[in-house]
């Protein structure tokens, strides 16, 4: 049994769409990044990825590859979670917190939570979204940015 962590920041940019949790939220501003810029999945992808010494999401989907341009990150999830099956390991459980001052994803975090177990073929229980502000402190307080973090425990399969 490994436990892995996995912490993920993007910034707020004019014109994007914020995905979190593989969720499509009403916003006026989205994470700014290569991809869909899915902090939440990104976190739960890193710590998953280095529960089983895999390295990280830089080393598997790099930000200087065309082929990950825009990708949406329930992609590279669902490719993290046949990256670990491939190496004999299976997730035992996922929680993660995502740091965000606006908009509130309450409303979101089932199908989050659905989301992460359906690209890591696992029941929605062992999944868990949290969300919390940073109470108008620092770059997430200004509402500049997000920033998620997630731990993982994996077994043997």
């Amino acid at each position: 049994m490994r436990i892995g962590i996995g912490i993920d920041v993007h910034s707020f940019k004019e014109g994007r769409k914020l995905i979190v949790g593989g969720v499509d939220i009403p916003s006026p501003k989205g994470l700014d990044g290569h991809s869909d810029a899915d902090v939440l999945l990104h976190a739960v992808s890193d710590a998953l990825l280095g529960a089983a010494a895999l390295g990280d999401i830089g080393l598997h989907f790099p930000d200087t590859s065309p082929e990950f341009k825009d990708i949406d990150s329930m992609i590279l999830l669902k490719h993290v979670g046949k990256l670990l099956e491939k190496n004999g390991w299976r997730t035992v459980n996922v929680d993660a917190m995502l740091l965000l001052e606006a908009p509130k994803i309450a409303p979101f975090v089932v199908d989050m939570r659905k989301n992460i177990a359906r690209c890591l073929q696992i029941e929605t229980d062992l999944v868990s979204v949290k969300a919390t502000t940073n109470e108008k402190l620092g770059y997430i307080g200004r509402e500049e940015g997000a920033a998620a973090h997630a731990v993982c425990i994996i077994e043997k399969a």
